[in-house]
Parts: structure tokens; C-alpha cells; sequence
């Protein structure tokens, strides 16, 4: 999910910040809000492998990458509204099999979506199993971040027969367990950063530069520690406010969206396909609480990467794919 303790506006100050560029104004930060917003309908330029496909709301992007021939990869990206393009060093993979990377409805090159009674959890397995339908796929590997692990989960259990495996990144099973794990993090913050967010759940005044300041921080400290400028930008470029607002509400330690109350952990015993869990050593959702689920599941192995905060995709990206490849691979020989 979209993860700090923040207004979301704050979040997209907080991205640029961490990339290392000029943050952005209060001006700045709404003008790309409503460009976003405005792209519903265009048509972005495809390449190589890219297509749109028409679902119930709109149409979603996808990207196929690789001639691989092992068993089909699908990405889930997190946010909700993320989109996917955070996820790319995952197409690494695909000199062992088909990856495919695709923006969930409102996010991304997708189309925007502005329509709550679309912005339900069972909408999103259709969208991915309107996805694997069309490539034909039958038996599919999930690889899911963050808000991506709860699609990925939601799928499997309406799906089964259709998943070969299953890697979870920075889940998010039990949002009041989550939620309490990152105000852990905010409790290990500078005096001042700790102080500053009291002082938000007070005033609720996102300009306040104390504010600000412990937004960075905490951002470096649990979210990503080694972000790649350029694919910041192009996820900020790329967000989908709509379901950010819908699914978690304005702040992340409070949260009062439809997400509220959220709970997949009684279903992880009942997970019959191998599972690879991984989380960064400093994740905002708590490694401690990501390993106790992993025990949960019959068989599944746990991996956390040092140095590392919630995006493993950017903080241990050569060691994610190297896992992530010998899972996979270990799946398929046993087929």
C-alpha cells in the first residue's frame, strides 16, 4: 500500500524529496493530480509487448516481456494506486518465462477511475483474471507488493486452480497489525519527527515544515532507502489518487477507509502452492509480524533483505530477482 503517516498530497511531496529532486509546491503537487486525472482518455503510446485491454470501467495497460518458457509471472503492483512501473526490475525474469506487468484500473497508463462501486477488492481479481484469460494462460505465478499481496491472496482464493505459486513482498494481511507496526517505525523517528507527526494529528496542517521534514525522514527510514530517482518521478507522474483516498482514507496511521479492518491471516494455513514471503529489514509493516505469517503458511520461506525498507524492488533489486528466479525455477522442476 501507499505507506507513510501522511496526507496523501504530503506523499507526493515526500516522493519527490526521497528521489533525491526538488520537492515539489502545493501548486505543483495539484497540477499533477489533475493531469493525472485528465488522462482518462487518452491512449498512451505502446511498445514492444504493450496492449490495452477493455474491462468493465475502462481499459487496463499491459506489458508481456520475454520468450521464456516457464510458467507465466504476473506483477501486482501496490497503492492501491501505485501503479506498476516501481515493479520493472522484475522483468529481469523474463529470459525464463513470460512477466507480465500491468497497471490495475485507475493507476498507471490505465484508465482513471473515479467510481467507488468499481474500487471493490473482488472487481480487481476479475480485472487479473481478465488478464490471465486473455494471454490464455492457464496456471499463472503471482508476484505481489504491498497492496498487491492482498489482490494476490483474494485471487488465490478465488482462483486456485489458475496459481502455481505465490512471492509476497511487504504484505499487508492484517491492516490493524500493519497499522500499529508503522507507528512502531514513527516511534523510532528523531524527537523531532515524532513530535512534528503529534503535532499533525493535532493541527492536520500538511504545510506545517516540521511536517514535511519528518515525512522525508520517515520515507528514507522505512519506506525505500535506495529509491532510483528517475522511476520515482515517473511513479508520482503515474498515481492513482482516487483509490489511494477510497481504500485508506488521508493518513496512514489512521486508517478509515475501506481497508479498515482487513484480515487474510485466518486463510493462510489454508495456501496449498508454494509461497516466497519477503520483506526489507527496516519495512515500515514489520518484519517481525511478516515472519510470524510466513510461519502460518504450510512450507512457504521467509527472506529478508538488509538495508532494505517496504520496496525491495528498489532497495534490493539484484537480490529480489535472484530469489524470486530460484523460487520460481524450483516451482516449475517439480512440476
Amino acid at each position: 500500500m501507499r505507506t507513510s503517516s501522511i496526507l496523501l498530497a504530503s506523499s507526493l511531496f515526500a516522493l519527490a524529496a526521497c528521489g533525491g529532486d526538488k520537492a515539489p509546491s502545493a501548486d505543483s503537487v495539484a497540477a499533477t493530480a489533475t493531469a493525472t486525472a485528465d488522462s482518462a482518455a487518452a491512449t498512451p503510446a505502446l511498445g514492444p509487448g504493450e496492449a490495452m485491454l477493455a474491462i468493465p470501467g475502462g481499459r487496463i495497460w499491459y506489458k508481456v516481456s520475454g520468450t521464456g518458457t516457464g510458467t507465466p509471472m504476473v506483477l501486482i503492483h501496490g497503492g492501491p494506486g501505485m501503479g506498476s512501473f516501481y515493479m520493472k526490475s522484475m522483468e529481469a525474469l523474463a529470459d525464463d518465462r513470460p512477466v507480465v506487468r500491468y497497471d490495475q484500473l485507475g493507476t498507471g497508463k490505465s484508465d482513471r477511475m473515479t467510481d467507488t462501486a468499481l474500487m471493490k477488492i473482488p472487481r480487481y481479481v476479475e480485472e487479473l483474471d481478465s488478464l490471465r484469460r486473455t494471454l490464455k494462460y492457464d496456471k499463472v505465478f503471482l508476484n505481489g507488493n504491498s497492496w498487491g499481496t492482498i489482490v494476490a491472496i483474494e485471487y488465490y482464493k478465488a482462483h486456485p486452480d489458475h496459481v502455481a505459486g505465490i512471492l509476497f513482498s511487504g504484505e499487508a494481511f492484517d491492516i490493524a497489525a500493519a497499522e500499529k507496526e508503522i507507528n512502531k517505525a514513527v516511534a523510532q523517528l528523531s524527537p523531532e519527527a515524532q513530535k512534528a507527526f503529534a503535532q499533525y494529528n493535532v493541527d492536520k496542517n500538511l504545510e506545517a515544515p516540521a511536517y514535511k521534514k519528518a515525512v522525508d525522514e520517515f520515507y528514507a527510514k522505512n519506506v525505500w532507502r535506495h529509491p532510483v530517482a528517475a522511476d520515482v518521478d515517473s511513479t508520482m507522474s503515474l498515481l492513482g489518487v482516487e483509490q489511494y483516498r477510497y481504500f485508506q482514507g488521508e493518513n496512514e496511521t489512521m486508517i478509515v477507509g475501506a481497508l479498515r479492518g482487513y484480515n487474510a491471516v485466518p486463510d493462510l494455513p489454508k495456501i496449498k502452492v508454494p509461497v516466497l514471503m519477503t520483506t526489507g529489514e527496516f519495512d515500515e509493516l514489520g518484519p517481525k509480524l511478516i515472519e510470524q505469517h510466513t510461519k502460518l503458511i504450510p512450507g512457504a520461506k521467509f527472506i529478508v533483505y538488509k538495508d532494505a525498507a517496504h520496496v525491495t524492488q528498489w532497495d534490493a533489486a539484484e537480490q529480489s530477482v535472484k530469489d524470486a528466479r530460484e523460487f520460481f525455477r524450483a516451482v516449475d522442476a517439480k512440476k
